[in-house]
């Protein structure tokens, strides 16, 4: 297992570029509307990773993507990044420094311009309607004046390797027109994302022999490939590679920067961010995610909350005696965590690694492990899923330590009885109304409460009978709520789940409840909840 990246000199060596372009072409995936605040907030975030170049957008095609460039050089003091503009070349037929759009570029004041060039002859002459000689005229010229402005070029070769399999002489001419005019990278852009990684490899390798450029790759995840197919162009030779945070992009993606740059460092041994940032990498995804307003992937590579979850007895037994055997990297490296996951499947070793996530040593008192293992088994079996109930798992887990019933570790209040009631009325609006029982330190509590729905309804009731003994209860929130009817005998006569996902505003967990009642699950999910919120509190048990 790869444990540190080797020392291979500084971050900051213009020797190999990782360039972010989550704000251009990421911001193309369905679901996405960035303002400007959220460009700015994702670019700090992208900065403090240590990306070589972000690409901000097209300044000139939108309001939106010029006013960025014009605040973020007054807001952002960039740290390890420097602010790209994406264009075009120059319209066939007219000149660079006559061009509009051109001069939108250099007005951006960003200090590295990114052209997208035609590299497919029929794209020249059925998109651009020109002639190929144009074309490369084209790139010429609007490469030449831009660097006649003191302007950084990387020119993006657009359907690159379609271009190459139909013309390769003429693919190979665009390379070479743009490096001979100053471009600093061309970039072989797969954007139909159809490539495969020896594909790739073989065609970057062929170029780069024979035009001499500096080659960078762009992959779109058409094939579910751009990771691979970026760091085969790597292996070919490409010292540029494109990505967006979290694999973002139009239609399913692009190369993903995250497991790109973890690969690149430590896999590859190249040290492509400053000191500290791998760290970083878990906390910068989530963070870019929120700001997108997408969930973050929990299955995605290095980052994902499972992306380091173990199920299986029988890796738990492994991990137990060495967490190599079953873990490609240490967690650590990429700021993420191992996480053992509970269910009917979990063995002793799972069973034990859990409770020593949770604080609790379990390693001496094999019959409590083993009561515990057959109690997950035989609610499982029921419906319960703990994999996905951290907070409803150790309260069972409490509740065997004291050897009484799930629920009964910390009995803070105990339930006499609730009922929920919805009232269809003649204007076609609906009431919900709950009334809890409850017993708190030997009073008998009765509350009632109205909500949007009879769940909230004893949501509400709950705390009206009991934040009078437990305030810490008043900073609770429900933050998720789900449902999922199990297979059963007669339709709805099957069973209910309910997860519920509460935080209190440092932190979140989830409990579960199972019950042939939609109501009556919450209810209980509702008590683990409460319970373990109390618990996590620091409060006293009531009794």
């Amino acid at each position: 297992m790869t444990t540190q990246p080797k020392d291979t000199g500084p971050a900051t060596d213009d020797s190999f570029h990782v360039f972010d372009t989550t704000l251009r072409d990421g911001a193309q995936r369905e679901g996405i509307n960035l303002t400007v605040a959220d460009k700015l907030a994702i670019a700090r975030h992208l900065d403090e990773f240590g990306v070589s170049f972000i690409e901000g957008g097209w300044p000139g095609a939108n309001p939106r993507d010029t006013e960025f460039f014009s605040r973020a050089q007054q807001e952002i003091s960039f740290q390890h990044a420097q602010l790209v503009a994406f264009g075009a070349t120059r319209r066939p037929g007219a000149k660079a420094a006559d061009d509009l759009q051109v001069k939108a570029l250099l007005d951006s004041g960003a200090p590295v311009v990114t052209l997208v060039a035609k590299s497919h002859d029929r794209h020249v002459e059925l998109a651009l309607r020109t002639t190929l000689e144009e074309n490369l005229e084209m790139v010429r010229d609007t490469v030449s004046h831009l660097r006649e402005h003191g302007r950084r070029v990387f020119v993006d070769c657009e359907h690159f390797f379609d271009g190459y399999r139909a013309n390769p002489e003429y693919a190979k001419a665009v390379v070479r027109t743009a490096a001979d005019a100053g471009a600093d990278v061309v970039v072989l852009c797969d954007t139909n994302g159809g490539m495969l990684p020896a594909q790739i490899q073989a065609v970057v390798a062929t170029v780069l022999a024979d035009t001499g450029a500096r080659l960078g790759i762009h992959a779109q995840d058409d094939t579910g490939c751009a990771v691979a197919n970026t760091l085969a162009a790597v292996d070919a030779g490409a010292t540029h590679v494109q990505c967006t945070a979290n694999g973002y992009g139009e239609r399913v993606g692009n190369a993903n920067l995250f497991p790109v740059v973890a690969a690149l460092e430590l896999k590859y041994g190249m040290r492509v961010l400053p000191d500290g940032a791998l760290a970083e990498m878990t906390r910068i995804s989530h963070a870019i995610a929120e700001v997108v307003n997408l969930t973050p992937s929990t299955h995605q590579p290095y980052v994902g909350v499972s992306a380091f979850a173990h199920k299986a007895g029988l890796h738990a037994s492994a991990i137990k005696v060495d967490p190599d055997l079953y873990q490609h990297i240490d967690p650590e490296l990429v700021g993420n965590t191992m996480r053992m996951l509970v269910s009917d499947m979990a063995g002793r070793a799972s069973v034990e690694l859990k409770g020593k996530e949770l604080g609790i040593d379990l390693s001496g008192d094999r019959e409590l492990v083993g009561r515990v293992v057959e109690r997950v088994k035989e609610r499982e079996l029921k419906g319960y899923s703990y994999e996905a109930a951290d907070a409803s798992f150790e309260l069972l887990l409490r509740a065997e330590l004291r050897g009484e019933e799930a629920g009964g570790a910390h009995a803070y209040f105990r339930t006499e009885s609730w009922r929920a009631i919805v009232e269809d009325r003649p204007d076609g609006t609906h009431a919900n109304e709950a009334t809890v029982k409850l017993w708190v330190k030997g009073e008998r509590i009765v509350a009632t409460a109205e909500g949007n729905g009879p769940v909230n309804a004893l949501d509400r009731a709950m705390r009206v009978g009991l934040e009078r003994f437990y305030p810490p209860l008043a900073k609770l929130e429900l933050v998720d709520y789900k449902v999922r009817i199990l297979e059963g005998r007669h339709g709805t006569e099957s069973t209910t789940r309910v997860l519920i996902t509460t935080g209190d505003g440092t932190g979140e967990w989830s409990t579960v409840g199972v019950a042939e009642n939609v109501i009556a699950a919450s209810w209980q999910a509702l008590e683990d909840a409460y319970t373990y919120g109390l618990l996590r509190a620091g409060v006293e048990p009531a009794e």
